[in-house]
């Protein structure tokens, strides 16, 4: 059984046969449910500090 991933920007779920996974040179995996979570990590951007994501919603006490 295929399980399914959390979005290593965002949090999201990622289903099984949908997203990217991006291996860095040190052998790290990040997986991104979308381009515009992959986008955002490539330009370096905090998750705590995009207001969409969970991580920002966990830090300003939303969810």
């Amino acid at each position: 059984m295929v399980e399914a991933r959390n979005c290593s920007f965002c949090g999201g779920e990622v289903e099984p046969g949908t997203g990217k996974m991006y291996v860095k040179k040190d052998g790290s995996i990040f997986y991104f449910c979308c381009t515009k979570c992959e986008n955002n990590y490539k330009l370096g951007r905090v998750p705590r500090k995009v207001l969409w994501t969970t991580a920002s919603r966990k830090s300003h006490g939303k969810v």
